[in-house]
């Protein structure tokens, strides 16, 4: 929705300024322009990218215009289905969530929560953990190092695509120049023209840099630093689960564990010890 928000109101302010200044809207429309430099910065972009970067990176835009983030009742929930687990491992037993990790869609306790059942990295993340845990008996150390190095290595897989996205608007200003030269060269073939006809076709060459550089700064590159906050709160939402995981697996009762991962919850989302507090013991009554 931001999204949206922002590239409306870039376009509104550079759009409209110009108008202000009684620009002639015509000039400022070169669909041939905008298809040379969109064309070419797609192209560039094909050639760069593998085909898992183009699918992550139209899966990465589809969230960032939905607005894709984690919010507190995402965090409580989270910390819940985890209590749940601890919870059943402190009464029956580790052995009795290998059903859970093994299958967890047909789990009773991923069932109950479908958001995170829904997010294949922190289901994964949350099987894979209690599963080496079950079968290797590795020290709350060892898994709190194994679990950083796996976090860093899925965030540094996360940021491709935005790196990709800004590529391409690296790229776009020197496109924009690429089109303002054809421009020019068309121009110069009509250099016997009347000067009102020299005038308008230098203009119109022009404007392929200035598309250039808007697209760029005005609307690609923000879409890149927008993904790029996306994979941090994605980093940021795991290490909540790698740390009430760790802390599980160094001892701690249910509810210290889920109070280690509250407090590593951004700030912004971060739920109060009451409200956690609350939420566990209507777990417990279950």
């Amino acid at each position: 929705m931001f999204t949206i928000i922002g590239m409306l109101i870039v376009l509104s302010t550079v759009v409209g300024g110009y108008m202000l200044e009684h620009g002639n809207m015509h000039v400022l429309f070169q669909p041939i322009e905008l298809l040379i430099i969109g064309g070419a910065s797609l192209g560039s972009f094909v050639i760069a990218s593998p085909m898992k970067i183009i699918k992550a990176v139209i899966a990465n835009l589809i969230g960032m215009l939905k607005g894709k983030s984690y919010s507190k009742e995402t965090y409580i929930e989270t910390l819940m289905l985890l209590g749940e687990i601890f919870n059943k491992i402190r009464k029956e037993g580790l052995i009795s969530i290998e059903g859970d990790i093994e299958e967890p869609e047909k789990s009773k306790i991923f069932s109950s929560h479908p958001t995170i059942l829904n997010n294949h990295h922190v289901t994964t993340l949350i099987t894979d953990t209690l599963r080496m845990v079950m079968t290797t008996g590795m020290s709350s150390h060892e898994l709190e190092a194994l679990l950083d190095a796996e976090l860093e290595a899925m965030h540094e897989e996360l940021i491709v695509p935005a790196q990709a996205v800004n590529g391409v608007a690296d790229g776009m200003p020197a496109l924009g120049i690429v089109a303002a030269v054809l421009g020019v060269i068309i121009t110069m073939g009509k250099i016997s023209e009347p000067p009102e006809v020299l005038g308008h076709s230098i203009g119109a060459a022009l404007v392929g840099t200035f598309l250039g550089v808007l697209l760029s700064y005005g609307f690609i590159a923000p879409m890149a630093k927008s993904m790029e906050y996306i994979a941090s709160e994605e980093k940021d939402y795991l290490n909540v689960v790698k740390m009430a995981l760790v802390s599980s697996a160094g001892g701690a009762s249910p509810q210290i564990a889920i109070e280690f991962g509250r407090r590593v919850i951004p700030g912004h989302v971060k739920p109060s010890f009451v409200e956690v507090e609350q939420a566990f013991k209507e777990l417990r009554k279950k």
